[in-house]
């Protein structure tokens, strides 16, 4: 019986390996890790070692490694069927119904794979031979040894529309078979024979999840080829958006509980891979030849929760990071993440790690981002920054970007991340010189009194501008521009500015419970209460129950003037400096002479509030 990859999936992800394998060998967490005896050899010091977030377990005593299944295959004796089936009964799952048209395709698939390891052996021996003298230079300057090429199934395709046809012809290919498997292309015209896709290229094999040689992927020795890369097409072996490059291998080392890295690196293309690997950094993989899809992000996640996206430095490079922002942002999760490398300017990881080796690697790897840095930056650089409707524009992609975030606790965590940083850098920060300084213990009770009754008004201000706003939260729709202007002696208060702002930007209503739960969401529920137990002076000052929309707005107006200063920056300086000169003259007259005149001017239609 034959078992889909969604099935295999979905079994796997509902059993826990440490669980099967714990019945078998006595297992002891260490780290993330489990470790035990092995059960393939007679050893006395643990080396055995199963990861349940990999999904892995590998034996150093005896080089085994592979998933729950392949260890009841090795332990029982079991054939696959019989595992798959075993753990399906444990897991709850129902086995998948025969198909015999499903049968029919896995058989034509096996045929079509076996002609496929058949072609790689025949490009393998090609570069081997004269004509593939050129490829071999080539190879060479790119730093790859004879070796390095058997280790990666490195070929050539010679430059021939025949080549490789007649070679599987003659070993017993049928033609309709070679097509199907994207070897032969298929003429319009059926009198002409099928011609070989490849032609005059360094050939890289391209395995499946699984392990099975599906494809290639080609790279021209012309340097005026149209296409310097050329992949097999898609065909019913070989899908480029379900697959990545390398994905086997490295996956068999990010197994290896000896690897410390919480993901895959991936890179752009083959070479890079590759590079990657010989320096030691054989869990690194590559699209093919697209930005990443859905299906290749979850490939990553099932062998670690931050896979690392490695980007050259360049304009190109960062273009094709953000994509990746873009294709990612749905998908995430808890513990499901991306991290993100950017080379310098003009490198690929093939050229940094053949001038400067594994360490300058390891600091790019080391310095990579997470995603929410990338999400900042990408919408940061999105449009210039210099107006108010500039930043209002920034704050609109920032919400924008966090509506493409399904999962609700992990868009609340990035909406905190976010729209703090966009209070920080463009929004609103409470000012410490906003506070009086406190008078030195040579001050007099009476001066030190007069001071603090300076602080007390300015605070009854700020309670009266945001105690109206949350009696009345229609007045944002006339009020939310002036603001952005107001700083608050209070951090809380400026925290609870930014949380109102932050909501009516994103909503434009002005319901008010729905403010309030959001307000409490934040965690600002204390400093709401504090405000709503002021709500009757709040209304007395804000002209009663009976006042209109206009009456409120001048009164309330009136409030944040007073709060913003009709003076500049360095007049209030000033006052506030002749102020301290006269409390240290003793003068406490001219102290409440200056404190009445840095009063603002009211509008005299307006009934003056009381301080």
């Amino acid at each position: 019986m034959r078992f889909g990859e969604h099935f295999m999936d979905e079994l796997k992800a509902r059993i826990r390996p440490s669980d099967v394998i714990g019945r078998h060998v006595k297992l002891k967490r260490q780290g993330r890790e489990f470790a035990g005896l092995s059960p393939f050899t007679n050893e006395k010091t643990p080396s055995f070692f199963v990861n349940d977030d990999k999904g892995f377990y590998h034996c150093f005593s005896s080089g085994k490694h592979g998933d729950v299944v392949s260890f009841l295959m090795e332990v029982e004796g079991l054939s696959f069927p019989e595992a798959v089936s075993k753990l399906a009964g444990e897991a709850g799952l129902e086995l998948p119904r025969v198909d015999p048209e499903a049968e029919k395709r896995a058989a034509r698939n096996k045929v079509a794979v076996n002609w496929m390891d058949a072609a790689q052996t025949f490009f393998m021996k090609s570069l081997r031979r004269d004509m593939g003298r050129d490829a071999r230079e080539y190879l060479k300057s790119r730093g790859l040894t004879g070796e390095d090429a058997n280790r990666f199934g490195i070929g050539f395709a010679p430059d021939s529309f025949s080549a490789l046809r007649d070679e599987l012809v003659q070993q017993g290919a049928k033609l309709e078979v070679l097509i199907e498997a994207g070897l032969l292309i298929e003429p319009d015209d059926k009198s002409r024979q099928p011609w070989d896709r490849f032609r005059n290229r360094i050939m890289f094999p391209i395995h499946d999840p699984r392990g099975r040689l599906v494809a290639f992927g080609g790279r021209a020795m012309e340097k005026d080829a149209k296409a310097k890369y050329l992949n097999s097409p898609e065909t019913n072996i070989f899908h480029k958006g379900r697959m990545l490059y390398r994905y086997p291998e490295a996956r068999k080392a990010i197994a290896n509980p000896q690897n410390p890295a919480r993901g895959m690196i991936v890179a752009e293309g083959y070479m890079d891979v590759i590079a990657l690997a010989k320096y030691g950094f054989d869990h690194a993989v590559a699209p093919l030849g697209t930005a990443l899809t859905e299906d290749q992000l979850e490939l990553l996640w099932r062998t670690g929760p931050e896979p690392i996206l490695c980007f050259d430095g360049d304009k190109a490079g960062l273009r094709a990071a953000f994509r990746s922002v873009e294709r990612a942002l749905p998908l995430l999760r808890p513990g499901q993440s991306l991290r993100f490398a950017l080379l310098p300017d003009g490198q690929d990881p093939d050229d940094l790690l053949r001038d400067k080796g594994r360490p300058a690697m390891e600091q790019v790897l080391e310095r990579a981002v997470p995603l929410v840095d990338m999400v900042w930056q990408r919408e940061v650089e999105a449009a210039p920054l210099s107006t108010p409707e500039d930043k209002a524009g920034l704050k609109d992609r920032l919400y924008a970007a966090l509506r493409d975030i399904k999962h609700d606790t992990v868009r609340d965590l990035y909406k905190t991340t976010l729209i703090t940083r966009f209070n920080d850098h463009y929004g609103f920060k409470a000012r410490k010189d906003r506070n009086y300084r406190r008078p030195s213990k040579k001050y007099i009770p009476a001066d030190q009194k007069l001071v603090m009754n300076a602080n007390s008004i300015i605070a009854g201000r700020e309670r009266r501008v945001m105690g109206a706003i949350l009696e009345w939260p229609e007045l944002l729709e006339h009020v939310d521009d002036s603001l952005f202007a107001v700083s608050f002696s209070d951090p809380s208060f400026s925290a609870l500015l930014g949380s109102i702002l932050s909501y009516w930007r994103q909503t434009n209503t002005v319901e008010k419970s729905e403010l309030y739960s959001h307000i409490e969401l934040e965690g600002l529920g204390s400093t709401l209460k504090s405000l709503r137990r002021d709500r009757r002076l709040t209304m007395a000052a804000m002209g009663g129950t009976d006042a209109n929309l206009n009456e409120r707005l001048a009164l309330w107006n009136a409030e944040a003037e007073a709060l913003l200063g009709t003076q500049q920056e360095d007049d209030v300086e000033d006052t506030r400096s002749r102020m301290a000169d006269k409390i240290r003259e003793d003068n406490a007259e001219g102290l409440k002479k200056l404190m009445r005149a840095s009063r603002p001017v009211r509008n005299t239609e307006i009934k003056p509030i009381a301080d």
